[in-house]
């Protein structure tokens, strides 16, 4: 069974904050100012939150700033089940295109987002770290 994937809202911002910080424990960000800034939804099955998916609209594509899986549910889907409402958000908005970006050093991500039919559009260094930013055609 998949998860139900909708839109947050401010009432959920304890539990978002939560699975956040648990999914990417050495990252920190001002979750009450992405509610405001961007579009943030959940992943839940029988009440339970599974996951968050933060989208940003902008002019020409639609950015997915954060797709995050709560660490006890990983590698049954989820992800999955998020990457694919993103795609049908950004046809809503009148989107051809996706972007996303993520540490070079995550291998795996990159693979995993590769599957799912982005590609590299290039490597950006930022002193202290190397992000890789990617691109899906829809």
């Amino acid at each position: 069974m998949r998860p139900n994937v909708r839109r947050a809202t401010i009432d959920d911002l304890p539990a978002v904050v939560a699975l956040q910080r648990a999914a990417y424990a050495k990252n920190r960000a001002n979750y009450a100012a992405i509610f405001s800034d961007y579009e943030v939804y959940l992943a839940e099955r029988d009440g339970e939150l599974e996951g968050v998916l933060i989208l940003e609209p902008r002019a020409d594509d639609l950015l997915i700033w954060s797709v995050a899986t709560a660490p006890a549910v990983q590698g049954r889907g989820i992800g999955n089940t998020m990457l694919e409402f993103a795609e049908g958000r950004a046809r809503e908005l009148g989107h051809a295109c996706m972007r996303l970006y993520t540490g070079e050093p995550l291998t795996g991500n990159i693979a995993w987002y590769r599957r799912y039919g982005y590609a590299h559009e290039r490597t950006e260094d930022l002193g202290d770290r190397r992000i890789v930013h990617l691109i899906k055609q829809l």
